[in-house]
């Protein structure tokens, strides 16, 4: 093992994502327990012509046991099930349902009654056939009659329909195999994002909310370059000012508000907290990626580089839910952070990026299948600096990028949602952008006032690839 791989292990991020092998096995036994599907009846996947048959038509359980597919037994083409007693493909059920309705008595054009019967020369002898038919044991007196047949079809249809409604919301038209990744991806969300935020403890507070200190005097700048990345970082700040407020267990509420004009200073006071809340939110997210399977299946440093490219995104997604875009805050159960309103109002505001951002996609309404995939097509993102296995990434992105568009196209009303999945996939891409550039706010912040937690640090360091 290279020295380079070895420090890659070694980081935080790398300790938490390896922590998964050793704490439950790995492979399926691992994997989120997913709820089986409920199978369709093979009458229902079959044409409605097949309910002539007053027999079941699925194999019996000595016929699924044998080896290769079925045959018919008068004609030797393959078998679609038991017809009239015997098992018989498509074509030799419908001409012996038609031979026995017209009472039909055709006669060998050979004269000699023992034509061999295949798939070839079933049509140019229909007495060898019909012959061939009873002797293989097809019954008339299991033809039903055509009110029978017509009764059938509509409880078939009937059936088809009730299953349909009692789908869960997002089932409808999606395959098997969309439905379980939406089920595996909305239980690791469940699981991992605590949206009331009930565990999050301990974290630090403003010095104004925690000791009733002052908010710090401005730092006392030493030289042109750390003048010069100051107002780089003011800035950045002084366009929005975020207030917070903490609701006690026994009712208390206290208040933190940024000063009207400190230069964008008031950050400072906010950071150990802002530090706090975020490592809380990536904890989150690496759990909720370690516990997907396909993110489970690829090497330890494709998943590092991974999440080191889509911590922030998935960050901005979850916060998202709890956007409220009347009040501009986001309700964190007892914390709810808020955006002051500036001097230039509402439309001041929307030129923030972050804010803006939220806005637009909140206006979407989305369902929480959206969301979830939303974060899937962020995480396995295969340009990220850093991934090796950059086919595999892709291709899974394109799969949940598929299921994203399939789950649209059957659950939302068209015409009107019929942009919907071209409108997510712009919001992931201004996002894409949006985490750049905030990755880069927050390392010029921590080069002037160290802040960041080491698994912050690694998160928004770059990745050599």
């Amino acid at each position: 093992m290279s020295d380079a791989h070895c420090s890659c292990l070694s980081t935080p991020l790398a300790r938490v994502l390896i922590s998964v092998f050793t704490s439950s096995p790995r492979g399926s036994e691992a994997k989120l327990e997913v709820g089986r599907e409920e199978k369709w009846n093979h009458a229902d996947l079959v044409h409605c012509g097949e309910v002539d048959s007053a027999s079941t038509n699925s194999i019996t359980g000595a016929d699924e046991e044998e080896e290769g597919p079925q045959i018919c037994r008068v004609c030797g083409d393959k078998a679609t099930g038991y017809h009239f007693n015997v098992m018989t493909c498509e074509g030799c059920k419908g001409f012996f349902r038609r031979a026995m309705k017209r009472n039909a008595r055709p006669r060998c054009p050979f004269r000699k009654g023992t034509c061999e019967i295949t798939q070839k020369t079933r049509r140019q002898c229909q007495a060898c056939r019909l012959r061939k038919c009873l002797e293989s044991g097809m019954r008339k007196e299991m033809i039903m009659s055509d009110a029978a047949v017509e009764q059938r079809r509509a409880l078939i249809r009937r059936k088809k329909r009730e299953r349909i409604e009692t789908q869960p919301p997002g089932a409808k038209g999606l395959t098997e195999e969309q439905q379980m990744m939406i089920r595996e991806l909305t239980t690791a969300q469940m699981n991992t994002f605590d949206s009331a935020f009930i565990h999050f403890k301990n974290f630090r507070l403003p010095d104004v909310l925690s000791s009733g200190r002052q908010i710090p005097e401005p730092l006392q700048i030493q030289s042109r370059e750390e003048a010069a990345k100051w107002r780089k970082i003011r800035e950045d700040l002084s366009s929005v000012k975020l207030s917070l407020q903490l609701r006690g267990e026994d009712g208390s509420v206290w208040n933190y508000k940024p000063p009207a004009d400190n230069g964008g200073k008031e950050i400072f006071s906010l950071l150990p907290h802002i530090a706090d809340v975020s490592t809380y939110m990536f904890k989150g997210i690496i759990n909720f990626a370690k516990v997907i399977s396909y993110f489970r299946d690829l090497p330890i440093e494709d998943q590092i580089s991974l999440l080191k490219g889509a911590a922030f995104e998935l960050c901005q997604l979850r916060f998202n839910t709890v956007f409220n875009a009347e009040t501009r805050t986001w309700e964190c159960g007892r914390l709810s952070y808020c955006v002051e309103d500036p001097a230039g109002g509402f439309q001041q505001l929307l030129l923030e990026p972050v804010l803006k951002f939220h806005y637009m996609l909140k206006k979407l309404q989305l369902h929480k299948e959206e969301y979830v995939l939303m974060q899937a097509i962020s995480l396995f993102s295969p340009d990220r600096p850093g991934v090796v296995q950059r086919l595999v990434v892709d291709q899974l992105q394109e799969r949940f990028a598929m299921t994203l568009k399939a789950y649209i196209e059957f659950n939302r009303p068209q015409p009107t949602h019929r942009f919907l999945f071209l409108k997510i996939m712009a919001i992931l891409t201004e996002l894409r952008s949006l985490s750049a550039e905030h990755t880069q706010q927050l390392l010029r912040i921590h080069d002037v006032h160290p802040f960041a937690t080491p698994l912050m640090q690694e998160l928004f360091s770059t990745t050599n690839g």
